[in-house]
């Protein structure tokens, strides 16, 4: 090898990991931000926002953690979280294994209908839904944020478990056919199982979408004991500021159920968000 072209592959490689690095630091920078924003002062926040604390200041978190609120509102933003995940995977994967396995008329088209609803954006379909929240009397109730969290959750969840159905090979399936299994024990019995990976990852993107979820939440859930963790976090202020070393030690405590769920699943994350690329 030549030595201009061995200097040209160690500079595309440094730039290659100079971007790496770039990119991991830029993802880490709101952690980092929240983190030493949650133990400061709202003195050492104003007078030096980037910079360590001087102390570890825990007030912070006995703000965010005062009273019941806070921890009614996390048992709302759990239940939501639990329901729509719940509901949608099995939904889901139901679809799923009908798109990846059966023929039925308009199959393609319909697939294709759903994975068109994966560009729209929520907030296009706030004044519709409310509307129609309204008119079913489902605004301020569980099931009926639930219902709305279900659909917005299954576009992505039916493309991620028809693609992973797909890699499962057919002899298996032709195999089980044979025995006498019907197309309910092949899915539940073989599928599934298969599937834990697609499944997991499906669990973890899904609960953090959720978990986060501000708008909707705002908007159906209005009373008071109905508001989610994030709604009650945004509200940490009084009339003359914002607290923000108080709102990021709430954020910071409701970053940890996220965290404890993704910490369960990374072993399968990778496999089950790559799982039906390629064949």
């Amino acid at each position: 090898m030549k030595t201009s072209d061995r200097i040209l592959g160690f500079v595309g490689s440094a730039i290659r990991q100079a971007l790496v690095i770039g990119a991991t630091l830029l993802s880490l920078f709101p952690v980092y931000f929240m983190i030493v924003s949650a133990f400061k002062t709202r003195f050492e926040y104003i007078e030096d926002k980037w910079g360590l604390p001087q102390s570890l200041y825990l007030a912070n978190f006995n703000t965010a953690l005062a009273g019941e609120k806070f921890f009614i509102r996390f048992a709302n933003s759990s239940i939501l979280t639990v329901g729509s995940v719940f509901v949608s995977l099995i939904i889901a994967c139901l679809a799923a294994y009908a798109f990846a396995r059966m023929e039925f008329y308009g199959k393609r088209t319909l697939f294709n209908i759903i994975l068109s609803l994966m560009v729209v954006p929520p907030v296009v379909m706030i004044v519709p839904l409310f509307v129609a929240m309204v008119r079913w009397k489902l605004v301020n109730t569980y099931h009926g944020t639930i219902l709305i969290y279900t659909g917005l959750l299954l576009p992505f969840s039916i493309y991620l478990m028809t693609n992973f159905f797909r890699t499962i090979p057919r002899e298996i399936i032709e195999a089980a056919r044979i025995d006498g299994c019907s197309s309910l024990r092949v899915f539940w019995n073989i599928m599934m199982p298969l599937s834990a990976p697609a499944l997991i990852t499906l669990i973890v993107v899904n609960a953090l979408w959720v978990w986060n979820e501000l708008l909707i939440a705002l908007v159906f859930m209005q009373k008071d004991e109905l508001k989610t963790l994030m709604v009650g976090i945004a509200a940490l202020r009084s009339r003359n500021y914002v607290d923000i070393p108080a709102t990021m030690a709430g954020l910071l405590i409701a970053t940890i159920p996220i965290v404890v769920v993704y910490l369960f699943g990374q072993r399968y994350f990778i496999r089950g968000l790559t799982g039906g690329a390629v064949k």
